[in-house]
């Protein structure tokens, strides 16, 4: 079954995000992460979004998920995310199909 990562991001130091960036895809594929959207422009059609970016990222499994967000490859580049942006983020579960 698959699983969704959903950010919501307010950047607020474009240079330390983007430390995070230069490494971020590289270690979402070692754990079957793979983006699905990136948008710096959604369209809000309900409520407020507060936000600079929505990223997207689908795992095939919550095992892959688990093995990603917790890897030392992450979390290494996490703090860079943490302290140069704001965000939102939850985990859902794709659809049985």
């Amino acid at each position: 079954m698959d699983y969704y990562f959903v950010a919501q991001i307010r950047i607020n130091d474009n240079h330390e995000y983007q430390k995070y960036i230069d490494k971020a895809g590289v270690i979402f594929k070692k754990y079957n992460g793979e983006y699905l959207a990136v948008d710096n422009e959604p369209i809000i059609l309900e409520g407020k979004f507060d936000y600079t970016r929505c990223v997207l990222i689908k795992f095939k499994s919550k095992s892959d998920f688990e093995k990603w967000y917790k890897s030392d490859d992450y979390q290494e580049i996490l703090k860079h995310r943490l302290k140069g942006a704001d965000c939102d983020t939850i985990l859902v579960k794709g659809l049985d199909k």
